[in-house]
């Protein structure tokens, strides 16, 4: 079982016929009474939905039940298929120094300013971040575009030199891609 949780609010039969069968499921079985909403404000770092038969006002994530009876096992894959999308938005989130880059959308965002990047900007971006050391032109043509060998262009140099701009004109950092002697990083 991973860490996955389905919160049942407010409804001790639904708890309990997942409960029973919790053992073939993808996810843990979590029962919630009105009286404790509140503990969804200490869930909200985890995966998690939340199965209601009405919908709670300011609480994502949540499944509104309220067409009965259901097909349980038509409405356990639609389940995990939200769990799955709902692992996927998370995974396409990730913070770079100040910035969150979100990989979907293709944005690098900043204090409510967005800036819409390329796939080779967010791979460059990306590829710099992971490696963590700073990266010759040589390397990034062959991890970044897939060039099997030492091109006599400056594409490389010009593309970076395009995104440290657009990034300068949005988010007035000219800090975030440094160039070293040894190649270029992501600060």
């Amino acid at each position: 079982m991973n860490n996955q949780s389905l919160i049942i609010y407010d409804n001790k039969t639904l708890h309990d016929i997942f409960y029973e069968i919790q053992d073939q499921l993808q996810f843990k079985i979590i029962e919630l009474s009105k009286k404790e909403l509140t503990k969804l404000n200490q869930l909200q770092k985890t995966n998690y939905l939340v199965l209601s038969e009405k919908k709670i006002q300011n609480i994502s994530n949540q499944i509104v039940l309220n067409k009965l009876p259901i097909n349980i096992f038509k409405f356990i894959e639609r389940l995990n298929i939200e769990f799955l999308r709902l692992k996927f938005n998370e995974q396409s989130k990730i913070t770079i120094g100040k910035y969150l880059f979100d990989l979907n959308a293709r944005e690098m965002i900043y204090q409510n300013q967005k800036l819409k990047l390329t796939e080779k900007e967010i791979n460059s971006i990306s590829y710099l971040s992971n490696v963590k050391k700073s990266v010759n032109t040589q390397e990034l043509q062959q991890k970044v575009w897939g060039h099997q060998f030492a091109l006599e262009t400056h594409t490389v140099e010009t593309h970076i030199y395009r995104l440290r701009k657009k990034i300068f004109k949005t988010f007035n950092d000219n800090q975030f891609i440094k160039s070293t002697p040894s190649g270029y990083k992501v600060n």
